[in-house]
């Protein structure tokens, strides 16, 4: 548990360190800045593959799989490329909520932030039930696999036309009947006294509860697919939260070129059909570490590389960088 409690408090210090000091003041954050903490995120979160894998030559943490220290490291990289990729399309429809509301530039990073607490609870506690499914239940490993492949399915012949509305969605309706939203801002406020009400929901709140709900709904994706290569709850819960706290800057980096990377769609086809055959097969074919981690990376270039060379020239922010 000291390693849990270090952990958490580690990742409270760094969001209050963002907060408080990075971003006490509401700005726009250029894609400059955006690109140096993406670089920071990745960074770290490779560096901390080197901690982990001085953890699992210790006692210091419980390693339920008898994983060796390598096998660790590589598995947790390997769920960090996983929820790093996943994460694209979470983007784009957080990019979309964002336009919807029409959130200010300056203040998008605030709601992100609070976003991102969220995110980790909702995360944690899916991962808590997702492990102890599976460790008690092994044939819930089955289900899990046959939805990524069902999931990889439904993503690879959905048309483009299913667009996301985040006014007409199920959340948005049902906030409007447990409390006033309002169209104005004041500042940071997620909350503000109208005509009408006492106490009012801002576009930023209400787009805050919308990315929630998302991240929820994406985490169903994600989480079983990083179960697929290790169901050590230190390793999913770490790669998980690694990947979250580098969503906002990679939101930031990627928003404005996000149709630039259309190809990578089947990227994301590929990794989770792979992890989902990978959960049925587990009992019948042993696929190492080192496969993995090199079919997920190699899933990743060759998208970004296809959608570099052969992608769309425009980006999604054409309209606002002519207002």
């Amino acid at each position: 548990m000291i390693v849990w409690s270090l952990f958490l408090l580690a990742v409270i210090f760094i969001l209050a360190l963002d907060l408080g000091v990075f971003n006490k003041t509401p700005h726009i954050i250029s894609t400059k800045e955006a690109s140096k903490w993406t670089l920071i995120w990745v960074t770290l979160s490779f560096l901390f593959s080197g901690v982990i894998y001085w953890l699992y030559t210790t006692d210091y943490i419980a390693n339920p799989d008898k994983l060796k220290p390598a096998v660790a490291s590589m598995k947790f990289i390997t769920g960090y490329l996983i929820e790093l990729s996943l994460s694209v399309d979470n983007i784009f429809v957080i990019a979309i909520i964002f336009a919807s509301f029409k959130i200010p530039q300056k203040y998008q990073h605030r709601v992100l932030f609070w976003g991102i607490l969220g995110a980790i609870v909702f995360r944690g506690l899916m991962i808590f039930f997702g492990v102890m499914l599976i460790s008690k239940f092994t044939w819930t490993t089955y289900v899990f696999g046959i939805f990524l492949i069902f999931t990889a399915i439904k993503m690879l012949f959905s048309g483009e036309d299913e667009d996301f509305h985040p006014k007409d969605s199920f959340v948005y309706k049902t906030l409007g009947k447990i409390i006033p939203i309002t169209s104005e801002m004041d500042g940071e406020k997620f909350f503000i006294s109208t005509k009408t009400a006492k106490k009012a929901a801002t576009p930023l709140f209400v787009a805050l509860i919308v990315i929630e709900v998302m991240d929820v709904l994406f985490a169903v994706d994600s989480v079983p697919a990083i179960l697929a290569i290790t169901k050590d709850p230190f390793l999913v819960f770490s790669s998980n939260i690694f990947a979250i706290l580098g969503l906002r800057s990679m939101y930031f980096f990627l928003a404005n070129m996000l149709a630039k990377f259309s190809y990578l769609e089947y990227s994301l086809v590929a990794i989770l059909a792979f992890v989902g055959l990978k959960m049925l097969l587990h009992d019948y074919i042993e696929v190492p570490e080192w496969a993995s981690l090199g079919f997920i990376a190699l899933s990743l270039l060759v998208g970004i590389l296809v959608s570099l060379k052969f992608g769309p020239e425009k980006v999604l922010n054409d309209s606002s960088s002519e207002e």
